[in-house]
């Protein structure tokens, strides 16, 4: 007895590995098989037309203050970061290259995704696990409306329609905020900070390898929404997790998605 005990006490951490591998293999299947459903109405134009709308409005627009905050804020730090290395080596030409690099390849899209998973991502789990506790999706089953076009395909093109026009604002405004706090902390003129930016240092490539990430990060972000809402049981209570586990998978998807993408593209 004795024995068995102990070998069952050494398996465990590798039980528990296994249980981890099970259960990830299960969310990212349902994520590929929900990719693959919404593929099939868009390629059929089979979507409510309405319903997107008033999600656009919903998630985008609704969007706009938290994603002002963010992107000023951002710019700001990226300057205070800077601070110390262009006064020590007197690069104030380069404040511009230097917050721009960091800003439009990872730090606009990165924070941007963040704000979009906790304040869109969250919200749309909930809606729609709420309406499977209710029983709103077999209502809709009933009267032969297919939810996967009703609601499934419009959230998915809104959240990431918004996160990608979101990333774009956030782009500009971040670089609007660093141009100014650096005129307040360094004494670097906005004009010199711009001409830093686009002294050729900075390209379309770099904008565009942020504008992919947004893309990408949008996608992951509207497969785990849409998926852990739609499949909510438990009631109340399981709207909470089905909650919970949509911020920690896009969380975990958008770094996981960024170090991807980042080596693929360079």
């Amino acid at each position: 007895m004795m024995a068995g005990s102990v070998v069952t006490r050494a398996l465990q951490p590798f039980a528990a590995l296994g249980a981890f591998f099970i259960t990830t293999s299960e969310v990212v299947g349902g994520m590929g098989v929900m990719f693959g459903r919404i593929i099939s109405r868009l390629v059929r134009f089979a979507f409510d037309r309405s319903e997107l709308l008033k999600n656009l409005y919903k998630m985008g627009v609704k969007s706009v203050p938290i994603v002002v905050v963010t992107a000023l804020f951002t710019g700001g730090i990226m300057v205070i970061q800077a601070a110390p290395l262009v006064q020590r080596y007197g690069a104030h030409g380069l404040l511009g290259w230097g917050a721009g690099f960091g800003t439009l390849r990872e730090i606009g899209p990165l924070l941007t995704a963040l704000m979009i998973s906790g304040r869109v991502g969250a919200n749309n789990t909930a809606e729609l696990g709420t309406m499977v506790v209710t029983e709103q999706i077999d209502a809709l089953r009933a009267l032969a409306i297919d939810p996967i076009s009703f609601l499934i395909v419009p959230r998915f093109i809104g959240i990431v329609t918004t996160l990608f026009l979101s990333t774009v604002f956030a782009d500009a405004l971040a670089l609007f905020g660093a141009a100014y706090a650096g005129t307040g902390i360094l004494g670097v003129e906005p004009m010199v900070f711009y001409n830093g930016l686009t002294s050729g240092l900075l390209g379309l490539g770099d904008v565009f390898h942020g504008l992919i990430k947004s893309v990408v990060f949008g996608i992951v972000i509207a497969l785990a929404s849409c998926q852990f809402g739609i499949t909510t049981s438990g009631g109340a209570p399981g709207v909470g997790r089905a909650v919970n586990s949509t911020v920690v998978v896009s969380a975990a998807g958008i770094f996981v998605l960024d170090y991807i993408v980042s080596f693929a593209i360079g």
